[in-house]
């Protein structure tokens, strides 16, 4: 029997239908190896939702909240403090300073600059995240400073 433009049609049809199926079947498998998962410091989730999660992966990626230093000290002091939580805070989760992608600073008052850089100068190895450092009206707690950062696992 002669192959018809209809036949022609419904065969590719059937073609693409079962290429769009393993695209999806590989799409499904994608999202269940990236599933969403929070790191809690103690290991397990508060009894009441709290505000945000402190530590959240994606596939490979981490996402950590912001840290800040709330006791009484200067901006060495609390840069050290911030930038020694968010390393814990990674190796917890199975990262490391060296796997930091990017970092967000957040100072209270921007005359702090040079000194907090000081303390951030090679604690994410030779080679550092991508980063941006802003001054804000007041951090949370009364901290000189905040960091959040992302990193990969």
């Amino acid at each position: 029997m002669k192959n018809t433009n209809r036949r022609k049609f419904i065969t590719k049809g059937v073609g693409v239908a079962a290429a769009s199926a393993t695209v999806a079947a590989g799409t499904a498998a994608a999202q269940s190896e990236a599933q969403r998962k929070v790191w809690w410091t103690n290991g397990k989730a508060p009894a009441q939702t709290p505000l945000f999660s402190p530590a959240v992966s994606y596939g490979s990626l981490l996402f950590l909240s912001g840290v800040g230093a709330h006791f009484e000290g200067d901006i060495t002091a609390h840069t050290k403090h911030v930038l020694d939580e968010i390393e814990q805070k990674l190796q917890a989760a199975g990262s490391s300073m060296q796997k930091v992608l990017k970092a967000q600073v957040y100072l209270a008052d921007l005359k702090d600059y040079d000194a907090m850089n000081k303390v951030f100068q090679g604690r994410f190895g030779p080679e550092p995240p991508v980063r941006t450092t802003v001054s804000v009206a007041g951090v949370p707690g009364k901290s000189l400073v905040e960091i959040d950062v992302i990193a990969y696992i």
